[in-house]
């Protein structure tokens, strides 16, 4: 069983900054073995594929809506990935979930992730 706890979340100004953390676990886990991803659910919308990070850190992708604002890293000797988020606009505003892929590739399909955190809830005020 793998367990992710998300934090860094809470409210930010429009045109602020604010930094995610996903710390993994398990007992039988190795986390540089996997991709992990950032998704994001905001108030009546479906949830949406933020970033996604390969196993080593070396292959990034966003989706297009934050590309060049947020940057998605990965310390593996800490089983942690994280998610900085930079000028921040209302339409940010979600709970944002971590999530650790079944393989190493970095990919932007839902289906591809077998364990979830339990979100962090992101509000950006004006």
């Amino acid at each position: 069983q793998v367990t992710l706890v998300e934090s860094g979340g809470g409210l930010v100004q429009v045109g602020g900054s604010r930094k995610l953390s996903c710390v993994a676990s398990g007992s039988t886990f190795t986390f540089s073995e996997y991709a992990m991803g950032w998704f994001r659910q905001a108030p009546g919308k479906d949830r949406e594929f933020v970033a996604t990070i390969n196993n080593n850190g070396a292959t990034t992708y966003y989706t297009n809506t934050v590309e060049g604002r947020f940057t998605i890293s990965r310390d593996n000797a800490k089983n942690t990935v994280y998610l900085q988020m930079n000028s921040m606009q209302a339409e940010d505003t979600a709970v944002y979930y971590c999530a650790r892929a079944r393989r190493n590739w970095a990919t932007n399909r839902p289906d591809d992730y077998e364990y979830w955190g339990q979100g962090a809830q992101v509000i950006v005020s004006s």
